[in-house]
């Protein structure tokens, strides 16, 4: 894939160099980092799950009712007492877990003489870890430019400030030139991920041929989509409890029922405060959510109530930014082997809107029945006689169910035209 440089630093570096030689390592050689949040549980723990993503090591946990205050952030206050820890803790970073402007970074990291990112480029920064594909790749470079360009004029203003010669000074011409790079680079990203679409679309009018109907697995990240996805298929992608380990789309024919064939797609995970621009710049992976015939929505029944809600707000909040059909979803209660059985009736009453079912991704409870209810939706005419309609969790029974269930197809993209992977990197960009 060819290089393609981001204009302007992302991250803002404290201006002292000599707090340099002060830097140091956790014992696993982790950089060590403070962790500023909210004090809802939520949140903290999310924000956790993040940072540990990115692989930092967090040294301290810093929470606050607030982090909108205009000069760093957090208050002065709070400011000084992060500048006084990181200073005994020998930290390297300040991770704030919202949205801060370039020049909130910039007074924050000066005043605490500490690197510091917020939550967007945290987030970026795990998807670059992920990315494995051309396409992905584009897609974060693509998000990266779209949370730059709006700090890109204030953050060269800052750098070169007191600058004065020209018209409006260098630093408005420097301005000028790192804009119109970042759009120019924008706009090359943009046209690759065109061509990427294209290619995207003409697998999809293949599928169309074979006539295939097309199940789709979606929830937020860390749900157990892709346990789920290698359970059906008897694939073997990376499983992780890591957040967002897949960012490229992953596509594989099984059986629900003997002769019955159905493509399953796992994609990318969703998560809670996801700006808008990120959500457009991955439109092209989210983009088969719409073209398929069913969508497996996963929650995580292993997680308290409160945060069970909030995950399947923000899934459908994300589904009905994507213009999904709610008709089209079936939602998969997963991790029943280690769910919290005192909300069972709650999780029950959350989702009551739609169809659901519960299972477990990893010991296979459920999943008997999940294969039917798939069956039942999207072959009517061969499951309908044998089954009870959606909303219920009764089985076949007898000799009759176990001769129409199988065991995932043993297919691979090699062998079987009606099957591939959505993967760029495989196929040029």
């Amino acid at each position: 894939m060819e290089n393609i440089c981001i204009g302007v630093v992302l991250t803002v570096s404290p201006s002292n160099s000599s707090t340099a030689s002060q830097k140091k390592s956790s014992p696993s050689g982790k950089k060590k980092v403070i962790l500023v949040t909210y004090r809802d549980e939520f949140m903290k723990n999310e924000a956790v799950g993040l940072v540990e993503a990115a692989g930092y090591a967090i040294s301290s946990i810093i929470d606050q009712r607030k982090l909108n205050h205009s000069q760093y952030g957090v208050g002065s206050g709070k400011a000084e007492e992060i500048k006084m820890l990181a200073g005994d803790l020998g930290t390297q970073m300040i991770i704030v877990d919202d949205r801060l402007s370039s020049s909130q970074a910039h007074n924050l990291a000066k005043f605490t003489h500490q690197e510091v990112i917020d939550r967007e480029r945290l987030i970026l920064d795990i998807f670059n870890s992920r990315a494995t594909t051309t396409e992905a790749k584009l897609q974060v470079k693509l998000a990266e430019l779209k949370y730059e360009i709006p700090r890109a004029r204030e953050a060269v203003r800052v750098s070169l400030k007191g600058e004065q010669a020209g018209f409006m000074g260098m630093g408005e011409y420097a301005v000028d030139i790192k804009f119109r790079a970042l759009k120019k680079q924008m706009s090359l990203i943009t046209k690759k991920l065109e061509e990427a679409k294209k290619r995207r679309d003409l697998f999809r009018i293949s599928r169309e041929r074979i006539n295939l109907p097309i199940v789709s697995l979606a929830g937020y990240t860390s749900s157990g989509k892709t346990t789920l996805f290698n359970k059906l298929t008897s694939e073997s992608k990376e499983e992780s409890a890591k957040l967002f380990t897949t960012l490229t789309t992953t596509t594989r024919s099984f059986e629900p029922i003997r002769g019955k064939k159905v493509l399953l797609s796992d994609t990318v995970g969703f998560i809670s405060r996801l700006p808008t621009y990120m959500i457009e710049a991955f439109k092209s992976t989210l983009e088969e959510l719409t073209y398929a015939d069913l969508i497996l929505l996963l929650l995580d029944a292993s997680e308290t109530f409160e945060a069970v809600s909030i995950k399947y707000s923000s899934c459908r909040k994300t589904l009905d930014q994507l213009h999904i059909n709610p008709a089209k979803i079936l939602v998969v209660i997963n991790k029943l082997d280690i769910a919290q059985r005192e909300d069972e009736e709650k999780r029950r009453e959350l989702v009551s809107d739609l169809p659901s079912i519960g299972i477990s991704s990893k010991t296979g409870e459920g999943l008997r029945k999940l294969k039917v209810r798939i069956a039942d939706t999207l072959y009517p005419e061969s499951a309908s006689s044998k089954i009870e309609r959606p909303g219920s969790e009764l089985e076949p029974s007898g000799e009759e169910a176990e001769k129409m269930l199988v065991e995932p197809a043993e297919t691979t993209a090699n062998s079987d035209p009606m099957v591939e992977r959505i993967d760029m990197s495989s196929r040029g960009s």
